[in-house]
């Protein structure tokens, strides 16, 4: 007889009932299903499917709620707290959450996933049978991903953070694609876990795609322009920059390109919104 583990679904036969539930067992263990883990199917003289958890005193209990993620099945799942003393905790749809250890979480907690993200997920147990989250490899990411073809260029698209590199992120769009986005084509790193949306710039041969989360040029120059302007605003409709400054002072403070900060400073200066002097940039006065 197998033994009992955590993570899995099994079918049982009650052996015994308790003021708090029902034990149920497999010939050889017997494991608790509490009363609030009974749905309406519940057969008290015939075999119960389960799903096999340790409720909140560590001890192997039994539901009759089967979640969509087991051992060795992958689906998405919603980050309900984090710990950084441990990890973030996720809900599986059974009345008690599954941790994914901070051992198997990015080095640097700002890109951990937050409180609502999404991690595409399955369980797993340690060598103590204490159930935990597994997040999906790039090989199982490639099973339920699907080829972007020609015609989805230039396409916007929205796709959840599965993995993150130093030179860049791995999403998974809404319609499947696998997505990476170079450092280069954000404004910050996003979060494992976090969604994101953007816009398809290359297809590749294997019906990957690369993503760039700018936005096109002419909605940049209006965003970058905005953002020049409020800022100014802040200041009395002065700031100590203009296109001849330092381009790490300008990424910085504006987290923008040299390049991106001249265009949109350009965009100001043409509409006669603003003038240049000394090293400073200043409201045009009406």
């Amino acid at each position: 007889m197998d033994e009992l583990q955590a993570g899995t679904v099994v079918s049982l036969m009650v052996d015994r009932d308790a003021p708090f539930g029902f034990f149920l067992t497999n010939g050889d263990e017997d494991v608790l299903l509490h009363k609030k883990d009974i749905t309406e199917d519940f057969n008290e003289d015939d075999r119960n499917t389960v799903f096999l958890y340790q409720d909140h005193q560590g001890r192997l209990a039994a539901t009759m709620t089967i979640p969509k993620v087991q051992i060795g099945i992958y689906d998405w799942v919603e980050v309900v707290e984090v710990k950084p003393s441990l990890g973030v905790f996720v809900n599986i749809g059974i009345s008690k959450d599954v941790l994914v250890s901070k051992d198997d979480l990015p080095g640097v907690d700002h890109i951990w996933p937050a409180k609502g993200d999404m991690l595409f997920c399955s369980l797993k147990t340690d060598k103590n049978g204490r159930l935990f989250g597994k997040l999906a490899t790039e090989d199982v990411i490639r099973t339920v991903s699907k080829p972007a073809s020609k015609n989805d260029f230039n396409k916007n698209v929205s796709g959840t953070v599965y993995r993150l590199l130093l030179v860049g992120s791995f999403v998974l769009t809404e319609e499947g694609y696998i997505g990476f986005i170079h450092e280069t084509e954000r404004r910050e790193e996003p979060r494992l876990g976090q969604k994101v949306e953007g816009r398809i710039i290359d297809v590749k041969e294997d019906g990957s795609v690369n993503l760039s989360l700018l936005g096109r040029t002419h909605e940049l120059l209006d965003s970058d322009s905005e953002q020049l302007f409020s800022y100014m605003e802040s200041r009395d409709g002065a700031m100590p920059y203009w296109d001849k400054s330092d381009p790490d002072d300008i990424q910085e403070r504006f987290q923008m390109s040299k390049g991106a900060f001249k265009r949109a400073l350009g965009r100001l200066m043409k509409d006669g919104k603003v003038y240049q002097k000394d090293g400073w940039t200043y409201f045009k006065k009406e």
